[in-house]
């Protein structure tokens, strides 16, 4: 049997490498940056003017004097802008890219004709076209630094969407502000007043060109079990025992959409949630406060369905408010597990999917 051996490549002479460089060199000097970069940074070298002559002993010393002048600035390479050809994966819209979290104290008007000024966690997201790479992700940032020193509302919001939306070349656009709120709080019957912190946000969202206006609240009040209470009074009357009704930290989120020219305020929407269930946890508590606040369990014992209803029953009778969702949870200290509800009213809310972790998220920290 006869066995060949395989042809070894002929090693290319210095010409046809020389005929090869000069074929590279004039492709890069045909490209634009991005495409020399997707290939190989390295290729930059070979343009007459941009080579490194020490490469790759490069300098070690931080050039503090060195200032980027607009042509050199134009030969950075910017790979998310680049074309079509540079996609990976799917060629689909994306609905949302942008930030999560820069962080900023914002100014915020209050009811009352004040002025407070809050660390604000900010996120900003717009859409992505098919045929487009990517954003250029500072830019969202740089948009909403224009209106940072600004005291927020939603006209504000909406200049600041508008400008990133124009910046990025984006259909759709979505701003959100997280921070807490502080607002005075008296106690019970002592007369002591403490400062209460509101988990609030404030959301500005465009899509399709159809605007909307967003307020979120988490609500942190006590829930006193209605079913253990009449256990509880059943065992005092039948057999003169004591026992105590369960009750447990709760918390509801409440997001409404504002549909009114007339402001609602964050206190208006802390308001309407104390109207609905009047057990908000306490801050400043004297004795006379603690046995107050035990009466007023006593007189408002809900399950989560009822806290859901009551908070929808208020909702609704608010003109400035259209769409909005209620997502409650009950803390048990009876049950290992906690007691939920979800209520929503009009399409904007609606899901037929949650969050795996939506829950958890509603977990109270003081």
């Amino acid at each position: 049997m006869n066995i060949q051996s395989s042809k070894s490549e002929t090693p290319m002479t210095r010409e046809e490498a020389r005929a090869a460089l000069e074929k590279l060199r004039a492709w890069a000097q045909a490209a634009n940056p991005t495409e020399i970069a997707e290939l190989d940074p390295a290729v930059a070298r070979l343009i007459p003017g941009q080579e490194v002559s020490n490469y790759p002993d490069l300098s070690r010393d931080y050039p503090a004097d060195f200032e980027v002048d607009p042509a050199y600035k134009a030969t950075l390479p910017d790979l998310q802008n680049g074309p079509t050809s540079l996609i990976k994966g799917a060629k689909k819209q994306i609905q949302h890219v942008g930030i999560s979290n820069f962080r900023l104290p914002i100014t915020y008007r209050t009811r009352e004709g004040g002025d407070v000024t809050l660390e604000t966690s900010v996120t900003g997201t717009v859409s992505l076209e098919e045929d487009k790479k990517g954003i250029n992700m500072s830019r969202i940032m740089r948009s909403f630094y224009k209106h940072a020193e600004k005291t927020f509302s939603f006209e504000v919001l909406e200049h600041a969407l508008a400008d990133y939306k124009a910046d990025l070349g984006s259909f759709d656009a979505r701003i959100q502000m997280r921070f807490r709120y502080p607002m005075k709080i008296p106690s019970l019957r002592s007369g002591l007043e403490g400062y209460q912190y509101y988990d609030l946000a404030m959301e500005k969202v465009e899509i399709g060109g159809k605007p909307l206006k967003i307020m979120h609240l988490d609500y942190v009040y006590s829930s006193t079990c209605p079913c253990s209470m009449e256990l509880s009074e059943h065992a005092r009357q039948s057999r003169g025992q004591l026992a105590t009704p369960h009750s447990q930290r709760s918390v509801a989120r409440i997001s409404v959409v504002t549909k009114s020219i007339e402001r609602l305020w964050f206190e208006d929407l802390i308001d309407m949630a104390r109207r609905a269930v009047p057990t908000e946890t306490q801050v400043m508590v004297k004795r006379e406060d603690e046995q107050a606040f035990a009466e007023l369990n006593a007189a408002n014992p809900i399950f989560v369905e009822d806290a859901a209803r009551l908070f929808c029953r208020e909702l609704q009778l608010d003109d400035r408010i259209g769409d909005f969702r209620i997502v409650a949870s009950h803390q048990e200290s009876l049950h290992s597990h906690d007691a939920v509800s979800i209520l929503t009213e009009g399409d904007t809310f609606v899901s037929g999917s949650i969050d795996p972790k939506l829950f958890t998220t509603l977990f109270h920290v003081g």
